[in-house]
């Protein structure tokens, strides 16, 4: 950074910008007025939005609007940035003018004061390279913006959606590694018939596998695009063909099939497809907490919990009480995962407060919803690497809480009745007795049927005993 500043003259009169900022006049406007958060877009985001300035540049050259050497350098400047270069010159806060208006103009003068530079020519010196007149040439904040964030959603929900088939193949794994573990189940946290404990992790196997298609779904409504709408939707100061090439152009360098919206008014009015995603995003951290406290759980203890399973030690639980652990990655998912319900509702919220031609909320549903899916991604790989993968299971605890469950009294209802073997499981709270010893003690069953009928591998699938 540099003490010196320059002067700058923009529509609302001059002002300084410092001497070596790649920003100009509106950027700098931004600072001023927006000083609330020190937030900043996911990288995702601005790049999404460098990718279509590279675009329109390249679109906008070969429909005669625009000089090759100021495509040139605008393309080659856009390439920079991507490469990692220039990213702290993005400096708008994600609490801004609505729509985005800010932080289009961040990147239409980043981009023009670069491509300035590699044309031989100072900061500034808008007369080579202007981010209005060549940079946001053919485009509106009100079209850039949507289609950035579309664009970087589905950028986005791929990551997410490999991190969670990663976990969920981790499921998978420890689903045929306890398919022998016989335990009680429970429902409304009560004793219930038997189920091995790898019935359960492959149950979240199956939920969360549900959750990336439903994400990839999503993900299909974010390929239809606005861009060429420019201001209202009516694509007022852009080439006939500019829409068309520019979809050709995006689907080419990302590999996505892209489409033109069926309705440019809609696109930018409506942000239904990053609701979509959100949606999608927000389902699956209800199922990830369901999923942890599950976990937390069964790891309950060891002496006054559950224990059936134990989790991989990652730090000391306490600063009082030596030799304590905690289900501490669980729990960081847990709050991830609230927070990723914060900011659904933020989107939400949003979404609905669009009016007329435009959604001027655009900025902070863009921050949240990559925002929630890039600490979701995180959370999600940290706690498979370093909880999931190292889950154990305590096969003993597991038998006995199977074997003690009063509901295994369950099977005998085809045999004695339902009320009859009401009357036992009764009976049997109140002795001290295994369940084994009491049916045979009181004469229910013989011992030859007991064993045929408390087989607990058996009792975990489909059958009726008589």
């Amino acid at each position: 950074m540099t003490n010196s500043y320059r002067e700058e003259r923009d529509s609302l009169g001059t002002i300084t910008v410092p001497e070596g900022a790649y920003y100009g006049s509106q950027t700098e406007r931004a600072k001023i007025n927006f000083p609330i958060s020190n937030l900043r877009f996911s990288d995702v985001f601005i790049e999404a939005i460098v990718y279509i300035k590279r675009a329109a540049a390249i679109v906008n050259a070969e429909l005669g609007l625009l000089d090759k050497k100021r495509a040139s350098a605008i393309v080659a400047a856009s390439d920079e940035i991507l490469e990692g270069k220039w990213r702290e010159w993005f400096v708008v806060d994600v609490y801004q003018a609505g729509a985005g208006t800010s932080t289009n103009m961040n990147v239409n003068e980043v981009i023009a004061n670069r491509a300035i530079e590699i044309l031989g020519g100072k900061k500034a010196d808008y007369t080579i390279v202007h981010p209005n007149d060549h940079v946001n040439m053919s485009q509106s904040t009100n079209d850039v913006i949507p289609t950035a964030i579309r664009i970087a959603a589905i950028q986005a929900a791929d990551k997410l959606i490999k991190s969670v088939d990663d976990l969920a193949y981790g499921f998978f794994m420890k689903s045929k590694e306890f398919d022998m573990v016989i335990k009680s189940g429970r429902t409304h946290l009560v004793d219930a018939t038997p189920i091995r404990l790898g019935q359960e992790f492959g149950a979240w196997d199956v939920s969360l596998r549900r959750h990336k298609d439903a994400l990839r779904r999503a993900t299909l409504t974010c390929l239809e695009l606005g861009i060429g709408g420019t201001a209202v939707g009516t694509g007022l100061n852009s080439h006939p063909n500019y829409r068309s090439r520019m979809i050709h152009r995006l689907s080419e360098q990302f590999g996505y099939g892209f489409t033109p919206a069926e309705s440019y008014f809609e696109a930018m009015q409506s942000l239904r497809p990053i609701v979509e995603v959100s949606n999608a995003v927000s389902s699956l951290a209800q199922d990830l907490i369901r999923i942890a406290n599950d976990l937390r759980l069964m790891s309950s203890g060891p002496k006054t919990g559950f224990f059936e399973i134990s989790l991989p030690v990652v730090q000391a639980g306490s600063s009082i009480m030596p030799g304590k652990v905690n289900p501490s990655m669980l729990e960081m998912l847990n709050m991830v995962c609230f927070q990723v319900l914060g900011c659904h509702q933020t989107i939400i919220f949003a979404a609905q407060a669009g009016q007329l031609e435009l959604n001027v909320m655009m900025p902070v549903a863009a921050y949240n919803l990559f925002f929630e899916m890039e600490i979701l991604d995180k959370a999600i790989a940290v706690v498979n690497s370093k909880c999931v993968r190292g889950i154990t299971a305590n096969t003993e605890r597991c038998q006995e809480y199977a074997e003690g469950s009063m509901s295994v009294i369950t099977v005998l209802s085809p045999l004695v009745g339902y009320q009859r073997a009401a009357e036992i499981v009764k009976k049997y709270l109140a002795s001290d007795k295994s369940i084994r010893e009491f049916l045979i003690d009181e004469g229910i069953v013989s011992k030859e049927k007991v064993d045929e009928i408390f087989d607990f591998r058996k009792l975990t699938e489909p059958g009726i005993y008589k």
